[in-house]
């Protein structure tokens, strides 16, 4: 018999602090189009989206503690969401006021563009290439 040993699966979910979590998960609603509930909860089921040539994938990566990628010093995390038109997203954002910040990234990867919510976390929009 073969002893596995115990390991992680998959990022299980994303926990943000908020000084107004309802008026947060609106945000991310009207803006992002995240179909969160008025508890400030979404839950996505990659299978429902993926496919053999898009098969969907979520990364977790780490950076140097003294990184400007993921925003102001005191933010511990970045959110970074899938879009399907990362131009077209960043000009309605624009449209509505929403702080959308100027750099943009082409990479092997994509295409990336940021935001930053209402409460100053820097989110990541990325466009994946073909076949990611």
């Amino acid at each position: 018999m073969v002893c596995r040993m115990a390991q992680v699966t998959g990022i299980g979910g994303i926990f943000l602090r908020s000084r107004d979590p309802a008026r947060l998960a609106a945000w991310y609603r009207d803006n992002l189009g995240v179909p969160m509930s008025d508890r400030g909860t979404v839950t996505f089921h990659w299978a429902d989206h993926a496919t053999h040539e898009n098969p969907g994938t979520t990364t977790m990566a780490l950076f140097a503690n003294d990184t400007d990628y993921i925003g102001e010093p005191d933010q511990r995390a970045m959110l970074n969401f899938r879009v399907d038109d990362l131009a077209a997203l960043l000009s309605k954002l624009k449209a509505r006021g929403v702080e959308v910040l100027p750099e943009h990234e082409d990479s092997e990867f994509g295409r990336f563009g940021w935001c930053v919510d209402p409460e100053g976390n820097r989110i990541e929009l990325w466009e994946p290439a073909e076949g990611m």
